[in-house]
């Protein structure tokens, strides 16, 4: 891993600085993403499917969600890298999902990624939106974590919001690609990212900014009301976890990581060396792995997925 030192850290944060209003509300993103779409959400009817057996090898990607699938601060400061990304990145070092199943030259023509870094569970109804006119065999979906990374836990997405959102995101591929393949990821244990991230002074520096701050906000106070929010926002994680199991289970072209991703345990080499949150490249690859063992397995309910070391 890349060591940077003093200098550049103060350059990134005052950088980072001028982005405070977009990191807060972010949550545990920043800038970046891909073209936008019409705004706007209403409830429709439950996404139903034809019963279909599932495709172990599709033969298009596209991929919606966050800062992890735009791979943001893998590379560089307060900069998304897509093409390390573990959904539709082009970099051998990580092996993509659309690298192992399309290869180098059918992932460059055939995957997209419409994810945006900032985005919450209710920017996914237009991501898919995007993503379904491609009709793609398989869409790639990690969303969630920005509900919870609030500037406070009060803020949070509520966990029936959350699910009409998801229902509407759902609804909106179905639409148009009744079809396409949806691999859904948890979201991951961000007091687990807190716990590894306080231990480093850098890390803080940058977590000061307000990124997540629901569960950021001074990382080094172990007392009864700091220990209780960050709780409340793992709680919340959970629920919403509950919820992407749910909603997928109900599709019959759906399936969910068994919350692989939120009960890994990511160690510090797995993070990014810039704010110690997101994943890093080692990270990335980690990613397509574990989504890439649940798209191809006959059987998914009987996978054994890595969950880390410590």
């Amino acid at each position: 891993m890349r060591r940077r030192g003093h200098r550049s850290r103060a350059v990134a944060v005052t950088a980072a600085a001028a982005l405070l209003g977009i990191v807060g509300t972010a949550g545990c993103d920043a800038v970046g993403g891909n073209e936008a779409a019409p705004t706007g959400s209403t409830s429709r009817s439950k996404p139903s499917t034809e019963a279909t057996t599932w495709n172990l090898s599709p033969n298009s990607i596209a991929a919606v969600g966050d800062s992890i699938t735009r791979a943001f601060d893998a590379c560089e400061a307060l900069s998304d890298c897509p093409k390390v990304s573990w959904a539709t990145g082009s970099d051998a070092k990580v092996d993509s999902l659309a690298l192992r199943l399309l290869g180098k030259s059918g992932a460059a023509q055939r995957s997209w990624n419409y994810a945006k870094t900032g985005a919450q569970m209710a920017e996914l109804d237009d991501q898919l939106a995007q993503a379904a006119t491609k009709k793609p065999e398989l869409v790639t979906m990690l969303a969630g974590a920005n509900d919870a990374c609030q500037p406070t836990v009060a803020a949070m997405t509520s966990v029936p919001e959350f699910r009409a959102q998801f229902e509407d995101a759902m609804n909106t591929l179905r639409e148009t690609s009744p079809k396409t393949q949806v691999f859904v990821a948890s979201v991951p244990d961000l007091k687990r990212l807190w716990s590894i991230g306080r231990t480093n002074e850098e890390s803080k520096e940058m977590w000061q900014l307000g990124i997540c701050s629901s569960m950021l906000a001074e990382p080094d106070d172990l007392g009864a009301a700091a220990s209780s929010r960050r709780d409340k926002v793992q709680d919340r994680v959970k629920e919403y976890n509950a919820v992407l199991e749910d909603v997928c289970e109900k599709d019959k072209l759906c399936r969910f990581d068994g919350g692989a991703v939120y009960k890994y345990r990511f160690d510090a080499a797995q993070l990014s060396t810039v704010d110690w949150f997101h994943p890093s490249t080692s990270g990335q690859k980690l990613l397509a792995e574990m989504a890439y063992r649940v798209v191809t397995a006959p059987k998914p309910d009987d996978l054994k997925l890595p969950t880390g070391s410590g």
